[in-house]
């Protein structure tokens, strides 16, 4: 074992003396992951191989994705689910309106999802909704099953269709997926800005069928793209409901309808969801009697799952897995996220009036592309990976997750930790330790002190934190983190949104979704654009990824690789860490699936028990 290594950890060791004499039990840091767009899905885990092995690209090697189980099933049950998070989850149980993977989380048992998609997350005609796409008319026509229901009995609607649109394209609309992608429906704009009484884009063609005429139309459409809503939202309950007062309303907070395997029983805000099975479900009525979700704490949740308290665990941390490697009541799933990693950096404001991203190179702190390549150059990402994680995660050399293997840039190298190439990189860039003391000063000679915001944690969050902010100082930067703490997920995510002016550089996540479009992230238009980074070339770039002549697979791919090689250079994003989802489910569980080509979420009806009592782990 290398001398770097030792020092990294004798580090560990010192944090976790003082982390257990405070008793802090956090979520795990630089963890919360954020949800690009609702119009996409998935988000947030974990993994497992050797010490300083790399994982394979092929998760399969590594953890299974089905859960084995032929014993026979009782009739009913609930299925018991904890989800690993140490404060409240926000309970925004809408498709327009929720923000974090959390709730989403919990949405997928009730799921209003109107597509299935293939292994290639690519929209198919298995799902509640078909879609046929008249690419020279750049039209999209969806058609719903007959005889749906919402979980009250009220019928599916074309109607229900239509009242997402409304809802996000209203100018009272408080959420974030008014975007470039959204503005691409024909009346999208002249609806928000009051110049029209609805979207003259939308056609109900009779009960079943919607036409949706867009400006233009790419290959992002196939994957709930081009301005494509994925969900229904049920008209009859919140049409008259003020858009600016959904977010609060008992409609998303406390009885929402659904059209998925379960509907919602009971909520305890921020603690459990108690779900019961939906008879009207059009799949038919789930095995199971329910499901229950609740919120359970980082510190306990390895201890419940050996006492077999749960069924499944969500949100589970890859620093848990030697905590639960030998339970012998459990198999832990695993699979390659849509997910990475991100330092980001400030670049600019948000114009929430006029909805735009307003770049300042020359009035950020961070607007040196040098000082913002050795902050990425100075950070030992590898190490974090092996000693933190035990080798689950890899570093990430690019802002496209390897599962989209058409458009992942594998010949990118990415922020490999080498001080020396930072320490050369701030030399050139002027920021000179003038007084000796070993910290650089900016390039006017005086005090420089940036500002890291990152996110409250499990065991190891405040660790690494201290680990990179070592990492920093050891090439002369004084970075100290902002309120002088780790940061609350929400509250994290709020001051982000925000552009608090004490925040310099962060560290957050992003599920990505199955459409592999980065628009949605890092357009001019878009709220999530967190770096607040634009320019001429990244937004004709991005346009060129969603352009009709993106239906050339070729050029798309060329688009793509372009798109990379750019953000890599210019680094208002570094990439940091790709990670797996572990998954550890209890055995008494039948016909449970992580595979992205037959999801359970997508066939929640045949999930099965086979015991009454949880099992629980002799070891």
């Amino acid at each position: 074992m290398n001398k770097k290594l030792w020092a990294l950890l004798a580090i560990l060791l010192a944090f976790m003396l003082v982390l257990g004499a405070c008793n802090q039990d956090t979520k795990e840091g630089s963890e919360g992951t954020k949800t690009e767009d609702t119009s996409k899905t998935e988000d947030g885990k974990e993994e497992d191989t050797e010490e300083g092995e790399e994982p394979a690209a092929d998760d399969s090697a590594l953890f299974p994705l089905d859960v084995t189980n032929d014993g026979d099933a009782v009739t009913g049950g609930t299925l018991k689910v904890a989800m690993a998070k140490d404060e409240p989850f926000q309970g925004i149980f809408s498709y327009v309106l929720y923000e974090d993977a959390y709730d989403d989380d919990i949405m997928k048992f009730a799921s209003n999802s109107l597509f299935e998609t293939d292994g290639d997350f690519l929209i198919t005609d298995a799902g509640i909704a078909s879609m046929t796409v008249d690419q020279e008319n750049n039209k999209a026509t969806i058609k719903i099953r007959e005889g749906v229901k919402w979980s009250d009995g009220e019928p599916l609607k074309i109607e229900d269709l239509i009242q997402p649109y409304l809802i996000i394209g209203h100018k009272d609309y408080t959420g974030v997926r008014y975007d470039v992608d959204f503005q691409n429906i024909i009346g999208a704009v002249e609806y928000h800005d009051g110049k029209a009484d609805t979207i003259s884009g939308l056609k109900k063609v009779d009960e079943t069928t919607l036409e949706i005429s867009f400006n233009k139309l790419s290959p992002a459409i196939f994957s709930g793209g081009d301005g494509l809503w994925g969900y229904a939202e049920p008209s009859h309950i919140i049409k008259d409901i003020p858009v600016a007062e959904l977010v609060e309303s008992d409609a998303v907070r406390k009885n929402p309808v659904t059209l998925g395997a379960f509907k919602f029983d009971k909520i305890v805000p921020g603690e459990s969801v108690q779900f019961v099975a939906n008879e009207h479900f059009w799949k038919g009525k789930p095995k199971l009697d329910g499901v229950l979700v609740k919120i359970v704490p980082t510190s306990s949740i390895s201890v419940a799952i050996q006492q077999g308290e749960y069924d499944i665990a969500s949100s589970f941390s890859a620093s848990k897995m030697e905590e639960i490697k030998d339970f012998d009541n459990i198999e832990v799933l695993g699979r390659q996220e849509l997910y990475y990693a991100y330092l980001g950096f400030k670049l600019g404001k948000y114009d929430f009036e006029n909805s735009t991203v307003v770049t300042d190179i020359e009035g950020s702190k961070m607007g040196d592309v040098k000082l913002r390549q050795a902050m990425g150059y100075a950070i030992d990402v590898e190490q974090v990976a092996e000693v933190f994680y035990g080798g689950l995660r890899e570093r990430a050399n690019s802002l496209i997750p390897p599962v989209f293997e058409s458009f992942y840039d594998s010949s990118l190298e990415g922020y490999k930790y080498d001080p020396d190439k930072a320490n050369a990189l701030l030399d050139e860039a002027g920021y000179k330790d003038t007084n000796g003391d070993g910290i650089r000063e900016d390039k006017a000679g005086k005090p420089l002190e940036i500002k890291f915001a990152t996110m409250a944690g499990d065991d190891i969050a405040e660790d690494i934190t201290q680990f990179y902010l070592q990492n920093w100082k050891d090439v002369g930067l004084n970075v100290t983190l902002t309120t002088g703490r780790t940061i609350e997920f929400n509250s994290f995510y709020d001051k982000v949104e925000a552009d608090d002016p004490e925040i310099d550089i962060f560290m957050a996540a992003w599920g990505t979704g199955t459409n592999p479009s980065p628009s949605g992230l890092y357009s001019k238009t878009a709220q999530y654009n967190f770096s607040r980074y634009s320019s001429d070339f990244l937004e004709t770039t991005l346009t060129n990824i969603d352009s009709p002549k993106a239906f050339d697979s070729e050029y798309r791919a060329k688009e793509f690789r372009a798109w990379q090689e750019y953000m890599a250079e210019q680094a208002p994003v570094i990439p940091t860490m790709y990670r797996y989802e572990l998954v550890p489910v209890n055995k008494r569980v039948k016909n449970w699936s992580i595979d992205y080509t037959n999801e359970s979420f997508s066939n929640l009806q045949e999930v099965e028990l086979v015991s009454d009592t949880g099992v629980k782990s002799t070891k």
